[in-house]
């Protein structure tokens, strides 16, 4: 293979998008998941792919520095990552009839723990996704301010192409 310039090696994945086989979506049960979540299932019937819906449960450690009240850190976040998994079922649930008549291959959900970012990243790394479609607006506030935006790491960090979706300004 000749190289490109302009074209970066990847981790060794330097060619042309040849087949979609798997789409990996990350919500966060904002107002624009729905929209998000049924933009790729269009996008991952249309190329014929399998969809994987992702939530990441953050670490209370990346709010060091603030006041975290003092209470059973291991046992709220197994809470929180109960209650994620249920929310990610009933939310898949609600996509499924959208995503077959879409023609989406298969429509599952995992629920990871981490920084949201990375999590995503090696997510799709490990599944070999191949492509990743995410909105570019979740939840704003102090989060934003203090983490920057996911979207913005993930297309940077990602070793597949990403698809940003701009909730506000289509799909509506």
């Amino acid at each position: 293979m000749v190289p490109i310039k302009g074209l970066k090696n990847l981790g060794g994945c330097m060619s042309i998008i040849n087949e979609v086989k798997k789409v990996v979506t990350p919500v966060d049960f904002s107002d624009n998941s729905k929209l998000i979540a049924e933009s790729s299932a269009y996008f991952a019937g249309k190329l014929g792919a399998s969809m994987e819906l992702v939530f990441v449960v953050q670490n209370f450690e990346d709010y060091s520095g603030f006041f975290v009240p003092q209470m059973s850190l291991p046992t709220f976040e197994e809470e929180l990552l109960h209650g994620a998994e249920a929310k990610m079922e009933s939310f898949c649930g609600e996509l499924a009839e959208f995503s077959a008549k879409a023609g989406v291959k298969e429509l599952n959900f995992k629920v990871l723990q981490g920084d949201v970012a990375e999590q995503i990243v090696d997510y799709a790394a490990t599944i070999k996704a191949d492509l990743i479609i995410m909105g570019t607006h979740g939840y704003k506030g102090l989060e934003k301010i203090m983490f920057g935006s996911v979207a913005d790491k993930v297309v940077r960090s990602a070793g597949c192409p990403v698809l940003t979706i701009n909730p506000y300004t289509c799909c509506k």
